[in-house]
């Protein structure tokens, strides 16, 4: 057919005219078939069946009269018919399902297969009515012409053969399988005689399968065909875990000495396969003098063998060395790691430059299956560890670690990072050995390298952090300079790549950071790329790992100056950005903050900012921002957040009254009825929410530690010029814990938010010191004051005293069935009415108006279009 001409140069001549005519009949050649293909109305009429048949009739009608797709279709419908009505299904449909099988094509077959496999599964009938009606279909298909249509058939045989009872299995398929084993019988036939015998082992017990089982099983394994003595080999196992080790011993393993020496490279394989899988049966005798030979001359002759048996034996070597450990000599030991060695390296030697297209197709092939022993022999590296002991790593093992790590195929290196956790677990304290290898692993140009190794990089990391010569050190990453370099190239890298679900796996994996690095190190070097892929990545499941990520390393952040930055930039870029699309990602953030934190810190800094978005203009946040209502209900505590709850129904009844948008509203009456549902919890501990209770003043008693653990890092600061290590505060985090009893009376010093650390006596300052190497002893909830965004006023705000918030300083009891409150006086200076953040006060006095929250804009923002409508 002719190209079309283009249009500036179209030319309406006679001859292009002439043109196009051809053009216009080879396109009506090819439309024929296509209305060819359409039914005619006798077609559809013999297609149609009358809609007032019941299921079981319809199926008959079909089976009868009807063509082969709507046979198929009946056939695969079978497995209904038989839930709805299993007695008539059995008397009339079944019968017209067997003669349809008689004449049906490859694709009834393998449906029938698999229909009745899924009828045994579901267990419609029981197992002497199945055997009854179904064994006999299934039996006289097994030897179909088509080979998948008979495996098909014989997967599901083998299934029925797990519920059939031993009478049945010997007068139905024992019995008739003594002829089917036979020479005179078909190849195939053979075949499916050697997978049933590997089923039927484990059916009877060791004396009928001496007497019925093991003499075909001997006949089949001197079989005059290669195959048939093959998939017998593969089924000795199975039959061996059946008879017992006595049988094994005396039966099993002749024939397998014998079929190991076979003259088919594919029955030698299956030799060497079943012998290592039975390892464990033989005992050291038979190990030592029957099987570590047979072994020896097998490794031996790899090299000069078919390269597929290099590959089997590089997969099992691992497997190999441990079943065999107890009895190498030194020199056996030796030679077998240097053939472990060898095997490493396979093909290498063999680098050439020159162009792919030159080289001849086999020495490709051979190259292939060299790569596949590399990466076998790299699947199996934990193993060899342990067979040369992890002390003697450096020594043995860890310049083939090294040409691993570097190996210019990619197989080979995905293979060796997906383990190289348990090489970490078994190196133990010498894990900083492979500390470049993580490095090479975590820089390298493979995506598909480092997706494999981020999934276990939490507990790579951990191990690289406290094993080895790092547990002596204060600096964590002293032994690890180029960690942070590479992590942060690595996200980059996923970053730029098409591949966003190993991006949002990276970002995931990245919150373990906290227990490894510093929290300066994280601030400086992780938390501005997290804002920047919040913002600038289109992808949403990559924006909410970087949040949820973003919120775990302001969750341990120790420097509150710090936390009250990303918590400023949240609310300001986030919160209240120009883009709708950020400010839906701050109501994702403020459902992680809700997730990990405390409820005091979320009522303390984005209560008020979350429910502002009430207001919003775009009808997408508002309506995410409702569906988000109930959980922002839950973190309030009664009586302490009595007016945030009364602000709360205000701004729902804003919504009820003034929404415009009907689907918003409609989300806002359901919404409604939710919020009215739920119990709200109070500040003493109730029976109903006690187990959440506890785990929130956990975590409001972690995040005081960190303010205290600051306060404590700057007096040593001022008192020796050190800095508390990571590890002193990690360790102080875990040894605190929160006991189940609290002392009855606690006297706290309450001061305002205004009041200086200088009004402080020395002897308070002293116990709080105290109080906070003894830690472990109490816990404390915390519950911060209000910090008010009014940096231009310079007027001291007043507070009502109160037992859930900062009033002016006073002396209280607490009971131990409320939440303690923590000394206030270890909060730093920051904690003041002039700080920079939006706050709420958790007071039970004034209530406080959501438009004087920090927001920038105090009045709603105004839109020219509203955004297409998402579920978010």
């Amino acid at each position: 057919m002719h190209p079309p001409p283009p249009v500036a140069a179209m030319d309406f001549s006679q001859n292009s005219l002439f043109g196009y005519m051809e053009d216009l009949q080879e396109l009506t050649i090819i439309e024929r078939p296509v209305r060819r293909s359409l039914k005619t109305p006798e077609e559809i009429e013999r297609l149609t069946v009358d809609e007032d048949l019941s299921d079981i009739e319809r199926a008959v009608y079909l089976l009868s009269a009807g063509q082969d797709i709507q046979g198929t279709s009946v056939i695969a419908n079978l497995p209904f018919l038989m839930r709805q009505n299993p007695a008539e299904t059995l008397r009339r449909v079944l019968p017209k399902v067997r003669e349809a099988l008689l004449v049906a094509g490859v694709e009834m077959q393998l449906t029938a297969a698999v229909s009745f496999l899924t009828i045994l599964q579901e267990e419609s009938v029981s197992v002497h009515t199945y055997a009854h009606s179904f064994l006999q279909v299934i039996l006289l298909h097994l030897e179909h012409r088509d080979a998948g249509v008979s495996n098909a058939w014989l997967e599901t045989l083998l299934s029925v053969i797990e519920v059939l009872p031993k009478e049945t299995l010997r007068h139905e398929i024992l019995n008739p399988l003594v002829s089917k084993a036979q020479l005179s019988q078909t190849v195939q036939s053979r075949l499916v005689s050697c997978k049933i015998l590997g089923k039927l082992t484990n059916k009877f017990d060791a004396h009928a399968i001496k007497r019925e089982i093991l003499p075909l099983v001997k006949s089949l394994c001197q079989d005059v065909e290669y195959e048939v003595r093959s998939c017998m080999c593969r089924q000795l196992e199975n039959i061996a875990q059946g008879i017992g080790t006595e049988l094994t011993k005396s039966v099993v393993l002749p024939e397998l000495i014998e079929l190991s020496r076979d003259e088919g490279s594919s029955v030698r394989l299956a030799a060497f396969e079943t012998l290592v899988n039975l390892l464990d049966i033989f005992d050291t005798d038979d190990r030592s003098q029957t099987i570590l030979p047979l072994v020896k001359s097998f490794c031996e002759k790899s090299f000069k063998a078919d390269e597929s048996i290099l590959i089997s034996l590089s997969f099992h070597l691992g497997k190999l060395c441990h079943g065999l450990y107890g009895i190498f000599t030194p020199d056996q030991h030796l030679r077998f790691l240097e053939f472990y060695k060898k095997l490493c390296t396979l093909g290498l030697q063999q680098e050439n430059g020159h162009n792919e297209n030159q080289i001849p197709p086999q020495i490709l092939e051979q190259e292939k299956k060299y790569i596949s022993v590399r990466k076998n022999c790299a699947y199996n590296f934990p193993a060899m560890i342990v067979f040369v002991d992890p002390k003697n790593f450096h020594m043995e093992l860890y310049s083939t670690f090294f040409c691993l790590c570097h190996d210019p195929e990619v197989p080979v290196r995905y293979t060796i990072a997906i383990c190289f956790h348990e090489v970490s677990k078994l190196l133990n304290s010498g894990v900083y050995l492979i500390h470049k290898e993580l490095i090479t692993l975590l820089q390298d140009e493979s995506l598909e390298v480092l997706d494999a190794l981020i999934d276990h990089l939490p507990e790579i990391l951990e191990l690289m952090s406290t094993g080895g010569e790092s547990s002596v050190q204060e600096n964590k990453l002293s032994s690890l300079p180029d960690l942070i370099p590479a992590l942060t190239a690595a996200e980059q890298r996923a970053a730029a790549s098409l591949k966003w679900r190993t991006h949002e796996k990276l970002l995931q994996k990245y919150a373990c950071l906290p227990h490894v690095i510093s929290s300066d190190q994280i601030y400086y070097r992780f938390l501005q790329r997290m804002f920047t892929v919040m913002m600038t990545n289109n992808v949403l499941p990559v924006q909410k790992a970087a949040s949820r990520t973003l919120c775990i390393f302001l969750r341990y952040n120790r420097k509150q100056e710090q936390r009250h930055e990303v918590i400023q930039k949240l609310i300001e870029q986030l919160g209240q950005g120009k883009s709708y699309w950020n400010r839906l990602r701050f109501l994702d953030t403020c459902e992680f903050i809700i997730e990990i934190f405390s409820k005091s810190f979320f009522c303390k800094y984005f209560f008020l900012p979350a429910i502002e978005l009430t207001h919003d203009p775009v009808a997408n946040v508002r309506m995410k921002l409702c569906y988000l209502l109930p959980k922002v209900k839950s973190t309030l505590k009664i009586p302490a957040d009595k007016h945030l709850l009364q602000q709360l129904e205000m701004c729902v009844r804003k919504l009820l009254c003034q929404e415009k948008d009907k689907d918003v509203l409609a989300i806002v009456k359901r919404t409604v009825l939710e919020l009215d549902r739920m119990e709200m919890s109070m500040d003493a501990f109730q029976k109903k929410f006690y187990e959440k209770d506890l785990l929130d003043q956990e975590k409001e008693r972690e995040e005081l530690l960190l303010l205290e653990m600051e306060q404590l890092e700057k007096e040593k600061q001022q008192s020796d010029g050190r800095p508390m290590s990571d590890k002193a505060f990690e360790k102080k985090r875990r040894d605190t814990k929160t006991p189940t009893t609290l002392p009855k009376s606690i006297p706290v010093a309450v001061p305002g938010p205004s009041s200086a650390t200088s009004s402080t006596s020395k002897e308070i300052k002293k116990s709080k010191l105290i109080r906070s190497q003894s830690f472990n002893n109490q816990a404390f909830h915390a519950k911060y004051g209000n910090l008010d965004k009014c940096a231009s006023k310079s007027s001291t705000a007043t507070y009502t005293p109160s037992v859930s918030g900062l009033g002016k300083t006073s002396v209280i009891s607490l009971t131990d069935d409320s939440f303690r409150t923590r000394n206030a006086s270890s909060a730093p200076s920051s904690f003041s009415a002039n700080s920079s953040l939006p706050s709420t006060s958790r007071v039970t006095g004034n209530s406080v108006d959501p438009k004087s929250s920090g927001s920038k804009d105090t009045q709603p923002r105004k839109a020219t279009l509203k955004s297409r409508k998402s579920n978010p």
